[in-house]
Order: structure tokens, then sequence, then C-alpha cells
């Protein structure tokens, strides 16, 4: 199935997911500009608070246009590059946290593999409301099988690729990733790859989407996480300055 996105769905599914953060402010902006007329504002002051949520709102979107719309990530040359081996032989998984946009994609670019998709939401664990949204409008790939984040129903060395694809940092309880990745590494055959893409809790995620960077985690957290999941080779490579691909063996 050939999936075709529409122009700048990326940062419309930004608006669409966190619709209550920018209600929210775009009420409290409101209420700041209505003010002066009130509060004896000093006006250096006043435009520095105006500036600030303008640049907080706005800031994530023109980030998320430019990855997610303008990069070409969807395109997945970052992953062609790996040059991973497509044939009948190949068993593949995609596992997502309830919103999948990249399943097809991965089939299109792997054809002769066969994939499996797992989906790890917990309503009771994974209570963020952007992913609850997302779930209401995600394109479901045939066969896609709910399961628990510590439990892969398949056997041990029998996948040789995972794709993690901006979904993992939906488990926020650090023992729940490990407990999780174990799993990746269980199922994993001894030369297979988990390949992982995320956003990061660093300095350039801290620019674009100011305190909304604490949604993710740090480099060093995900290497720790793997380091203790018993992965031996982690590697890290920059798609943009924003986003990270993480091949771990």
């Amino acid at each position: 199935m050939e999936i075709k996105r529409r122009n700048f769905q990326g940062v419309l599914n930004i608006l669409s997911f966190n619709r209550h953060f920018y209600v929210f402010g775009f009420i409290a902006l409101t209420l700041i500009v209505a003010s002066q007329y009130l509060l004896d504002w000093n006006m250096g002051l006043f435009w520095l608070v105006i500036f600030g949520f303008i640049y907080g709102l706005g800031m994530p979107l023109i980030v998320s246009a430019y990855v997610y719309d303008l990069s070409g990530f969807y395109h997945f040359d970052w992953l062609k590059k790996m040059n991973l081996e497509d044939s009948d032989e190949k068993f593949n998984l995609n596992i997502n946290a309830g919103f999948d946009e990249t399943s097809f994609i991965l089939k299109n670019i792997l054809p002769k593999s066969n994939l499996q998709v797992y989906d790890f939401y917990n309503a009771e664990q994974h209570t963020e409301p952007a992913i609850v949204r997302a779930r209401k409008v995600s394109m479901f790939y045939p066969n896609t099988q709910e399961i628990d984040s510590d439990k892969i129903p398949l056997e041990e060395s029998s996948v040789d690729n995972i794709f993690l694809l901006s979904a993992i940092h939906e488990i926020r309880d650090h023992e729940e990733k490990v407990a999780f990745l174990k799993e990746c590494r269980r199922v994993c055959k001894p030369d297979g790859n988990v390949i992982m893409v995320e956003h990061l809790r660093d300095f350039p995620n801290f620019i674009a989407f100011t305190i909304g960077f604490t949604h993710f985690f740090s480099s060093a957290t995900w290497q720790r996480a793997f380091r203790e999941a018993g992965f031996l080779s982690i590697n890290e490579a920059k798609f943009t300055p924003f986003m990270s691909v993480f091949d771990c063996r």
C-alpha cells in the first residue's frame, strides 16, 4: 500500500494531537495582551513575555515542519543507507505506541521481508493526551497486535530487525524501558539490529520545544537503558540536529 502524506502533515499532526497546549497558550496570550489595559506593565517586560509566548507556541511547529515535512524523514533515505538485506527469509518488527505512520512505508522499502507490527500502548500506563488522540486517527497495519511492553510474544533469536520509530519515549519509567529493551534483545538474532529514532533531551530540542523537550530522554539515558538491557554495540547518528538514529546490536 503506497502512503502519500499530505503537505505539512507532520506539523498538522502536532497541532491536532497537542491542541490542548495551544488552546491554553492562546488563552494565556490573549489575557496577557488584555492585561496591559488594567496593569501598569513595564513595556520592555511586556514585550519580552509576548515574545516568549509566541516563541513557545510557534517554534515547535517550525521545527516539526522541518523535521517531519521538509527533511525527507518519511522518505527513509536514512534507513536505506543502512543497506538492510531484503529477502523472504527476513523477519522484521515495527513496534509503536498506538500511532503508526511507518509500517506501510517499511513494507514498501523492504517488500520481500516479513513484517509484524506490535502496539504496546497501555491506557493506564501511557497517559499522554497527545498519544491518546493520535491513536484515534492512526492507520493500522494488517494483523497489528497489542502487546505488553515487557513481553514480545516471539521465540528467542527469531527477528532480524526491530524498528522503534519515535514511539519508545512514551515508556516513561526507566525500569519499564529496560524491560522492554531486554525483550527486544531476547527476540533479536545475534546479527540483528534494533533501530530506534528519537528526539533527545538536548540543547537543540530545548531551543525547538523549550520546556516540552522534557518529554524526551537524553542520549545518556538511552545509552544506559540499552546497556542495562544487555546490548553491546550502540551507535548513534544524527538525522537533522533534532533527531537521533540509534542502531543497536
